[in-house]
């Protein structure tokens, strides 16, 4: 019975994985509703900044904010938001696959490429494949912080103030539902009234500034940057928490079903091995 022996390990290995599958499928899907209440309450917010954003810029101020100015340079700049831990399924893939394609764009057309990094998956992808990582972010837990994300992405936006780069895009994975996530590249800077109003909007209006178009502007394009960056994070980590429990749903799953097929293995053995036996001591009793 030695080979019982071992199926039974492999059943109990087995068991004990799928023990741990079951509570990180229990902990993903606690978590996964608090992330997307967390994400929800953030859209409203980052939408009306948009519109607001949108708005200013169809005005016409007398003040440019270098925001809103486009530069020369043969640079672009990534801000890729990933996950800090894997076990959630082609989440960190999908999203860095638009990276690549990106990466193979931009130089295809002569650019070159610096990135800020936000989570451990995507730091690793990005010094795998040799794009320069001016600044990063990680270990954010499950609650996004604008105190450590401001930091990275100022340097980001600092380098596109002094004309290093052209162009700053934002990678991240936007929530659907549970079971649907899609990677996202959109532009962050240049600003512009297309880029920023999703639906376009035709209607233009005219605003007085107090106390002047610098200030106000300044401190509008700031609260929009930060909030288009805060509601990235936080569909990331809505994203990441429903793949987690999707993908370790169907690890559970498989658990089982590998489970039922070692035991009807097992039992196969085993009864292969009790008529063995008899067999031996019918052969022998007709013997004597």
């Amino acid at each position: 019975m030695a080979a019982g022996k071992e199926i039974r390990g492999k059943i109990k290995s087995v068991e004990n994985t799928k023990k741990i599958t079951k509570a990180m499928e229990m902990v993903a899907a606690s978590k996964m509703r608090k992330a997307q209440d967390r994400m929800r309450s953030a859209r409203p917010y980052a939408e009306k900044v948009r519109q607001i954003a949108a708005d200013l810029g169809r005005a016409n101020p007398e003040y440019v904010h270098p925001y809103m100015a486009t530069n020369a340079a043969k640079a672009i700049g990534l801000i890729v938001v990933s996950t800090d831990k894997g076990l959630c399924g082609g989440l960190n893939t999908n999203v860095l696959r638009a990276v690549t394609n990106r990466i193979r764009d931009a130089k295809a057309a002569g650019h070159d490429v610096k990135a800020v990094a936000i989570g451990n998956k995507g730091l690793g992808f990005l010094n795998r494949t040799g794009v320069p990582v001016i600044a990063q972010a990680q270990q954010l837990g499950d609650t996004p912080h604008m105190d450590k994300l401001i930091g990275p992405v100022k340097v980001m936006l600092d380098a596109y103030i002094n004309g290093e780069i052209n162009e700053v895009l934002l990678c991240y994975t936007k929530f659907i539902n549970t079971m649907k996530q899609e990677p996202v590249v959109e532009r962050l800077l240049p600003l512009s009234p297309e880029s920023i109003d999703q639906h376009h909007s035709t209607s233009s209006w005219d605003y007085i500034y107090e106390p002047d178009a610098q200030s106000v502007l300044d401190e509008l394009l700031r609260r929009y940057v930060e909030a288009l960056i805060y509601q990235a994070v936080a569909e990331n980590m809505a994203s990441e928490q429903s793949a987690r429990m999707v993908a370790m749903k169907a690890a559970t799953d498989n658990a089982g079903n590998v489970i039922s097929e070692l035991k009807l293995v097992y039992n196969k053995t085993r009864q292969a091995a009790i008529t063995k036996e008899l067999s031996e001591i019918v052969a022998g009793a007709a013997a004597v």
